[in-house]
């Protein structure tokens, strides 16, 4: 009897090779598709999986729940992994994960299987999770095993199996995309020296070829949930994220171009694009100062960001840390109420007013006109207590 095993399935080069190759060595494979908003066609998935060797392939659309339940606990904790990537592709890993579990129990398959490599993070994200879910799940990953040194012998492999791929000798871009970002790899992308080419890049505008005058666009908020695009009110956030990636893209506003280390110990140039993604994150960061005391946002901002991309990162979403930091993120959520108001040019993306129920400004306190109601003498009181540390120790210095 064939041992049956649930592969994670784009329908590119590497997961198409797989399910052939896999078929070879005595495997019954079926495939899995999220749909998390990539963007692009998946009603041939099932036709390409089964042409390739698939026994059964699934498709199905988790792009709300994509949205909902990773994309926004991360957006409220602005997570930027390194300070520059929102974390696109390794979020829809413990998704991807989650259901591959699932159907490994429903089909009771022997197996799950990912088309990650033997240096990339995404190994990681998918074994951790499946295990967190099911410590007993065994996992397959063909690219660390197979015979293919490269990419064009996977496309000549494929050529001759007659398996149909985008993928081309002439532009070997690997490409993952969702709703939260795009993520670039390989050809030119490898020599960090290099400026990526136009043609890797598949949702934003080249700012230099971005429209000439500037755009502005209104984000209003519901307790740290996107809610409004200029006045427009979205009850599916995925949609709204989708719009946002359009508005943006054509700004140029989004791309990323950053040397970053893999938690497998290599630096790796990577180039993203996250234009609605990157929309959020300033938007959000706005009216979470506008509403947050000021203990409590340096907190925030000193603790939260780098230590949630960093569990996201390492594929540590099934654990108790981010359940933990997500109970926080969702306190200050609440707060994060009103408006923001972002100016959009040729790739910078500028807030220029911001407003909310529970703001904190308080005009009479800032101003420096007639309406100023601060006790200025006070200020001359407060600076001295709170000099006092280093007047001491500066008196000390200069025995």
């Amino acid at each position: 009897m064939a041992k049956r095993v649930i592969l994670a399935y784009s329908g590119g080069l590497d997961t198409s090779v797989m399910v052939r190759w896999l078929t070879e060595r005595g495997y019954d494979v079926i495939t899995y598709t999220a749909d998390v908003g990539q963007g692009e066609e998946l009603s041939d998935i099932p036709k390409k999986a089964e042409s390739s060797g698939a026994v059964e392939a699934i498709v199905e659309d988790l792009k709300e729940e994509f949205a909902k339940d990773y994309c926004l606990p991360t957006l409220r904790a602005l997570a930027l992994y390194e300070g520059k990537y929102p974390l696109s592709a390794a979020l829809s890993r413990p998704l991807i994960s989650k259901k591959l579990v699932y159907y490994a129990e429903k089909f009771k398959a022997d197996y799950i299987a990912h088309g990650s490599t033997g240096k990339g993070n995404d190994q990681v994200r998918f074994e951790v999770s499946a295990w967190a879910l099911n410590p007993n799940i065994e996992v397959l990953a063909p690219v660390r095993e197979w015979e293919f040194r490269s990419r064009e012998e996977e496309v000549e492999y494929a050529l001759k199996q007659n398996i149909p791929v985008k993928i081309t000798k002439d532009k070997p871009y690997s490409i993952d995309k969702n709703l939260w970002g795009v993520s670039i790899e390989c050809g030119p992308m490898e020599d960090p020296t290099v400026e990526p080419p136009e043609d890797a890049f598949e949702w934003t505008m080249s700012p230099e070829k971005a429209l000439e005058k500037p755009e502005y666009v209104e984000i209003e908020f519901e307790e740290g949930l996107p809610i409004s695009v200029n006045g427009k009110r979205y009850e599916i956030l995925s949609s709204l994220i989708l719009d946002l990636n359009v508005i943006a893209g054509k700004h140029g506003i989004g791309r990323i171009d950053m040397v970053e280390n893999r938690l497998v110990g290599i630096k790796s140039r990577e180039v993203y694009e996250a234009p609605g993604a990157t929309v959020l994150y300033t938007a959000y960061r706005e009216l979470l100062a506008l509403t947050t005391d000021r203990f409590t946002f340096h907190y925030f901002l000193s603790h939260i960001p780098h230590e949630y991309a960093k569990l996201v990162y390492e594929g540590l979403w099934f654990s108790p840390l981010r359940e933990a930091l997500d109970a926080f993120t969702s306190k200050l959520a609440k707060l994060v109420n009103g408006s923001v108001r972002l100016k959009l040019y040729k790739g910078s993306l500028t807030p220029v007013g911001r407003n909310s129920p529970n703001s904190l400004y308080v005009e009479e306190l800032a101003t420096y006109s007639e309406k100023d109601a601060f006790d200025h003498r006070a200020g001359a009181s407060f600076t001295k207590v709170f000099g006092l540390p280093l007047k001491v120790f500066g008196r000390v210095r200069r025995r």
